[in-house]
């Protein structure tokens, strides 16, 4: 089947009205920026013959039910298709409360966008032969929040993917299905930015042949890829490099690919210079993350040695999240400098590996 288009990601806007906003002090995300931003994202894709946007979760800050709102009726203004799911900020619990709506009412909101009834996940046609899944990762265990796939979700995957005949199939789910950290589904800070059962959806896709799938949650630029299976994350829009995605999939005699470029919103009013901003901001912002990246396994370092190298990396979540890193610390012990040598987009022999934002997968 000959099958030429193009599509688009934004993930993790973030929404916020201005009236659900907290300013906090240490707060990471420069959500004031979200809708604006997503303005210009907006702006740029109607200029494009594009197929249809995904959408993959973290919509909202909190679940509000007025950032929903807004969101939906914004969508539903737009001239091709969008999709979605929720991320875990967008059903932070499972019944609604003063803040966020509850995690039943999410598929009531986007009803035009990919929801047909009530259940949390969903599948259908994108074109002609081509198919979207969109998965609901947010589980929760004693009303806790967890990203995981249940039982009766991977039974409905497996049953649908059953049914597939000479489609291609797109999966987008929130979380990380395959790790983009070192050691990303152990790690004690990158963990819970997996799903905890990615073995299981990875031996389903595997099984019926799924090469694509859609992730956001981490926040960074980053394409990682196992056992035939990529994963494509997108950054976020309310964080630097505030990144989106053009992508192209083209038929071809011997294979098919997928082309990616990355696109980021320069400046956004009262924002001018946004990207050197958001960039300061980040790093700022860092020092109690990269003490905890420190002193916790693997590394392990002594409080008082991690507070003498925090700042020698102030800027290592920015080059992270913007793609296509490369690190050396010279000045650092061998096991820490190892450490973060693996967080470099490098092959096995160290040879730099520079698709992050911009490649062309062969599929």
């Amino acid at each position: 089947m000959n099958l030429d288009f193009r599509f688009a990601i934004a993930s993790d806007l973030h929404i916020a009205l201005p009236q659900t906003i907290w300013d906090h002090k240490g707060r990471f995300h420069l959500v004031e920026v979200g809708i604006p931003a997503l303005e210009s994202v907006l702006e740029h894709l109607q200029q494009l013959d594009l197929d249809f946007l995904l959408l993959p979760g973290d919509l909202t800050q909190h679940g509000e039910p007025e950032n929903h709102a807004w969101l939906q009726q914004r969508l539903s203004q737009l001239p091709f298709p969008v999709y979605v799911i929720p991320g875990n900020h967008d059903i932070p619990t499972l019944a609604a409360n003063q803040q966020s709506i509850a995690a039943a009412d999410f598929p009531h909101y986007y009803r035009q966008f990919g929801y047909l009834d009530d259940q949390l996940y969903y599948t259908c046609p994108l074109l002609p032969g081509v198919r979207l899944i969109g998965l609901n990762s947010n589980g929760f265990d004693d009303q806790q929040q967890v990203g995981r796939l249940d039982v009766q979700q991977l039974q409905w995957l497996e049953a649908v993917l059953a049914e597939v005949k000479d489609e291609l199939v797109l999966v987008m789910v929130h979380h990380n299905v395959v790790e983009h950290l070192p050691n990303q589904a152990h790690h004690p800070l990158a963990s819970r930015y997996m799903l905890q059962n990615a073995s299981e959806l990875v031996k389903i896709l595997g099984k019926y042949g799924v090469k694509l799938v859609f992730t956001g949650h981490l926040h960074i630029q980053d394409i990682a890829s196992c056992q035939g299976l990529y994963d494509i994350t997108t950054g976020s829009l309310v964080s630097y490099p505030h990144p989106y995605r053009v992508l192209e999939y083209r038929s071809g005699v011997e294979h098919d690919t997928l082309q990616i470029s990355s696109h980021r919103v320069e400046s956004v009013p009262n924002f001018p210079q946004l990207q050197n901003f958001s960039r300061q901001w980040m790093s700022e912002r860092s020092q109690p993350f990269l003490l905890k990246l420190l002193t916790l396994p693997p590394l392990n370092l002594p409080l008082a040695q991690a507070e003498v190298f925090a700042p020698q990396i102030r800027d290592f979540w920015a080059d992270m999240a913007d793609g296509d890193a490369l690190f050396d610390f010279p000045q650092f012990p061998p096991s820490v400098r190892h450490f973060f040598e693996q967080c470099s987009a490098r092959e096995a022999c160290g040879t730099p590996r520079l698709i992050d934002n911009r490649a062309t997968l062969l599929l």
